[in-house]
């Protein structure tokens, strides 16, 4: 366990034990944030490949399983908060864990304030108050408030983290569940409001639209999967830290495969392609609408879904984020002060605040602008989820590169698995940056210096990154000294040397 080093008090590190596997597992799943994701995804995804919506988000959850693979090993290897930082910086050296680590801070910075905003937007849908949601004023404030009690939960301690989370999975998944019931006995009964379709076993074909549909397809399925690696940053506070946080993971990109295509079907089926295609551009708000369709006078139970799903990521997109800069400040990446531990509830506050902090002012600059820059600055997350994922599954083939032949296990799982995931998405993040560089597929339409807004927004975060960690690098260059290691040659997969 890493000490805190700030101050002068005696070294403490988060709360070991304080939470258990299931409680990870539900963190993993809730940063995806499902009923959200779903919401935000199936009208553009049906649009590109009509009903094979089902088979493209079978497709996206190949890489996110070989990548999962490539965290629970390098968790076995290293019980560090800080993740792909830490495992980079392990196996690749300091340069480049200190752009992982820079990235995966920065999505929690661009996403929380439009969880946030989701979860208040539907919760006042929820509940009739359909001006107070309309208005930007009520909204933000609302926004801003829900982001600092979020954080607070954050800071009082892990367990009440998972407290939280295990109350809000369940009102999700269950709100969900039922939805796709009801949506389904509908079509059956042929008493469905839209043009329906029967569902076919066809539909799980991820090419049955053709590659360049499956291309753009995909790179929504990025965002759908990503948050899981949530379980993975509270290694050092989950009990058995060496296999549960991993494992956790894992089984996280599961249950949410099952999720996303059983409702997938669900929706397809009831709404059809074409109610689905022409709302494509409604983002979340395609399940307000469906919700009317579906449950008539209980629409409010998939208003709640969507509600309660954003609210849950918005505290546990934090948690990666805080873990990440408490991580790279005890090995000196950032100021020593970033890395304190609340000497009561044993958590990372000071950074915590910090993320709260910067993802409020960030939400409020960017709405000034308009809501689009706002949706504009969440596309651009695909190039840094994409960047950091990929950046893991090399660091674990070139950490274990001495021990890949040592069995067929280890060549698939620690190697040759990890490396097509990573494959995957440099080539996903190569094509992400190929149609952001068109301003006409940015949600403004606008050019920001001949360039797509969210390419530019992906740009800017890349370049002011590289100019920090440059400054630091000047005033501070002790986390510099650090040369890239391997294992052993005569050591096993989870027993670091």
């Amino acid at each position: 366990m890493n000490d805190d080093i700030a101050g002068d008090r005696p070294p403490r590190g988060l709360k070991p034990n304080a939470i258990g596997f299931t409680d990870a597992l539900v963190i993993g799943l809730n940063s995806t944030s499902p009923a959200y994701s779903l919401a935000a995804a199936i009208g553009p995804v049906v649009a590109l490949v009509g009903v094979y919506a089902p088979g493209v988000m079978l497709a996206a959850f190949v890489p996110m399983l070989l990548i999962a693979s490539a965290f629970f090993y390098l968790n076995k290897a290293d019980q560090d908060c800080g993740t792909t930082f830490s495992w980079v910086t392990r196996a690749m050296g300091p340069w480049a864990g200190w752009l992982g680590g820079w990235a995966v801070a920065m999505t929690g910075v661009l996403v929380v304030g439009s969880l946030a905003d989701v979860a208040v937007t539907f919760g006042l849908l929820t509940v009739g108050l359909d001006s107070w949601a309309e208005s930007d004023l009520v909204r933000q404030l609302l926004t801003v408030l829900l982001i600092l009690v979020m954080t607070a939960v954050c800071v009082i301690g892990t367990e009440a983290s998972a407290r939280v989370q295990n109350v809000l999975i369940l009102a999700q998944v269950a709100c969900l569940l039922v939805f796709a019931a009801v949506a389904l006995y509908r079509v059956y009964a042929e008493t469905a409001s839209l043009e329906s379709l029967t569902p076919a076993i066809g539909w799980l074909d991820p090419f049955g639209a053709g590659g360049a549909a499956l291309t753009g397809g995909l790179l929504l399925g990025v965002f759908i999967y990503w948050g899981w690696e949530s379980a993975v940053n509270l290694t050092e506070e989950v009990r058995d830290s060496a296999t549960a946080p991993g494992k956790a993971g894992v089984w996280s990109t599961v249950v949410l495969l099952v999720t996303y295509v059983s409702v997938a079907f669900a929706v397809v089926a009831y709404a059809g392609t074409t109610f689905l295609s022409d709302n494509a551009d409604e983002e979340e708000a395609i399940f307000a609408l469906l919700a009317g369709e579906v449950m008539g006078g209980w629409d409010w139970i998939l208003l709640l879904a969507v509600s309660t799903s954003a609210l849950a990521s918005t505290q546990t997109t934090i948690i990666p984020a805080s873990r990440t800069i408490l991580s790279m400040s005890r090995r000196h990446a950032l100021p020593a002060h970033f890395s304190r531990i609340h000497p009561r509830f044993r958590t990372p506050h000071t950074s915590t605040w910090w993320v709260a902090a910067v993802a409020i002012a960030w939400y409020l600059a960017v709405n000034q602008i308009s809501t689009n820059a706002l949706f504009d600055s969440l596309t651009a997350l695909s190039l840094l989820i994409a960047f950091y994922y990929a950046l893991t599954g090399l660091a674990c083939a070139v950490y274990y590169r001495r021990r890949l032949t040592d069995s067929l296990r280890n060549l698939l799982f620690i190697g040759i698995g990890p490396l097509i995931g990573a494959a995957l998405l440099i080539w996903l993040l190569v094509e992400s940056v190929i149609d952001m560089s068109d301003p006409e597929n940015s949600y403004s339409g606008v050019s920001w210096f001949g360039l797509g807004p969210p390419l530019v927004i992906g740009i800017g975060i890349a370049t002011t990154g590289v100019i920090i960690m440059l400054v630091w690098r000047l005033l501070s260059p002790v986390y510099w000294s650090e040369r890239p290691g391997v294992v052993a040659p005569d050591a096993k997969p989870g027993k670091e040397r």
